[in-house]
This record gives C-alpha cells, structure tokens and sequence, in this order.
C-alpha cells in the first residue's frame, strides 16, 4: 500500500517535530538547575552528609550589615539567610554593582563542611522597581532627568 504524499509528509513532520521535542527536554534536564534556599540545603545535608563540597546554587537574602570586604576589593565575606536558617559565605571577585546589604542573591558555590558556602559566582537581583535619583545626584554634570510630561486639555 503506498502512502498519499500528503501522509508522507505529515509523518515526517511528526517525526521531526517529535525528534527535535526530545533532543530540547534531554538539554533541558542536564543543564537546567533549580537553586535551594538556606533552609533547603540544610535539609539536604542534614539527610545526606556527603551533600557538602557538592556544586549547588542558593539563593538568599544578604543580612543587613554582615558584608565585609578585605582591603583591594576582590574579597568578601556576608551571611545570607531565608528567614529561617542562614550561612556565612565567603566570594573571591567582582561583586556585581547592585551588591548590597538586604538585596536578593543567588550563589554558585559548594557549602564546606565547616558551614561556609564558598561562592563562585554571585549574582545580585535587580530592584522591581526603579526610582528618581535623590536630589544631591540631580546637579551632578552629566545627570539629564526625565523630560516632562504634558497633558493636552
């Protein structure tokens, strides 16, 4: 029985559409990564000890006044928390701009087996909202506000 060329082409795009959906669900399932809070991780390693020194993101809010920085700026130490549980961590680098007290943060790292999380990567959240620049900014050279808005009666 010989297939209508229309069939044949239906089935090879089913067939491909099929292929390509797998080949994106098989990438998707090895490099996509879900970030644990303080408290989750510290569920994780209290169930399974060997968890520490094993590469996991976190994501937390930096405690007000912990940020330390050492003299040249490329190393610091803060503790981030989640409400219920929180952790000292230590980060060699470029701290990201919005780096601040009280900022969401999600770290790449390893927690070491004395209770610091050893960041590698940290990326500060960006603020949801945006506002104007205070007023000792505004007469700065180079600072251009907003044009202003008109309304038409």
């Amino acid at each position: 029985m010989a297939l209508k060329p229309r069939t044949k082409f239906l089935v090879g795009g089913a067939l491909i559409l099929g292929v390509a959906g797998y080949l994106m669900a098989t990438a998707i399932a090895q490099t996509g990564t879900y970030y644990m809070t303080p408290t989750e991780l510290s569920t994780k390693v209290s169930q399974d000890p060997s968890f520490y020194g094993t590469g996991v993101k976190v994501g937390a809010r930096v405690v007000p006044g912990s940020v330390i920085r050492a003299p040249g700026g490329r190393d610091m130490t803060f503790r981030v928390t989640d409400g219920d549980k929180s952790y000292p961590v230590s980060f060699h680098g470029l701290a990201p701009d919005t780096f601040t007290d009280s900022v969401d943060v999600v770290m790449d790292g390893r927690l070491a087996q004395d209770g610091t999380f050893r960041a590698t990567t940290v990326l500060a959240k960006c603020a949801s909202r945006y506002e104007n620049a205070p007023a000792k900014y505004r007469s700065t050279p180079g600072y251009k506000s907003a044009a202003p808005t008109t309304t038409r009666t």
